[in-house]
């Protein structure tokens, strides 16, 4: 039994930051709320977002697991107004998830959770913590999409940096540790990221919202934050390329 009460806004952000790296996810419901695994075919990236029942207007839901197609589920928000609640019923019997929105109702088949991966994050240990907020994040990877693939994250005992340099340019975006939301980090550490996974991971996130990124030295960096008013919580975990000398 899944049964959930859900503002447009809350399902719109769960459904934009899976979409950065899967068109299929599988949700975990259970009834403490609901929780999502997902890697991205290349193995570059993952996420792992967990939103309690306190994220949704109603909530109730036996242990189950539901393969859902995240554009179908895309094509529901857009027929939100504003004011609008969106629920969602699992129908066991034909094996569908229900949404109402309005007087509107769209019967979704469920996708077979057999062929979707199960990833565990692992236990990393980074020595670097860094929080930020999303605005001046944005600002450097628009900066560097114009220069390179690819984007160095640096931190020292002084700011954090992104920089990206190409065949003929450079950029880079400095922010010295007062300009920090936090910052913990006894040594420098860098590593390098491919700009495009990195840049729609930010993109999916709120503006506004603070970022915490756990980092080190040729390690994946973890991005964690909150949504659904602090209700829900998701970490993203990108691979670094590793650099030849």
């Amino acid at each position: 039994m899944f049964k959930a009460k859900v503002k447009p806004e809350v399902l719109k952000e769960v459904i934009e930051i899976i979409a950065t790296l899967v068109d299929e996810a599988k949700f975990s419901v259970g009834k403490t709320g609901l929780v999502i695994k997902a890697v991205d075919p290349a193995h570059v990236a993952m996420v792992e977002l967990n939103i309690s029942k306190g994220g949704f207007e109603e909530y109730k839901a036996d242990d189950n697991e539901l393969g859902v197609d995240i554009d179908k589920v895309k094509e529901v928000l857009r027929l939100a107004k504003p004011g609008d609640d969106i629920t969602m019923e699992h129908n066991e019997e034909k094996s569908q998830l229900v949404f109402k929105v309005g007087n509107i109702t769209r019967r979704m088949s469920l996708v077979d959770t057999t062929g979707i991966s199960d990833p565990k994050v692992p236990n990393l240990t980074l020595p670097v913590i860094v929080s930020v907020r999303t605005e001046e994040l944005r600002q450097g990877i628009r900066a560097s999409e114009s220069v390179s693939d690819h984007i160095a994250l640096t931190a020292t005992p002084d700011g954090f940096e992104m920089a990206s340099e190409g065949d003929t340019d450079s950029v880079d975006l400095k922010l010295p540790k007062d300009l920090l939301e936090s910052l913990e980090c006894k040594e420098e550490v860098r590593s390098l990221f491919p700009l495009d996974y990195f840049s729609n991971m930010i993109k999916a996130i709120n503006t506004g919202t603070a970022v915490t990124m756990r980092m080190g030295n040729d390690y994946p960096v973890k991005i964690e934050f909150s949504i659904a008013s602090g209700k829900g919580e998701v970490t993203y975990l990108l691979a670094p390329r590793i650099e030849s000398d």
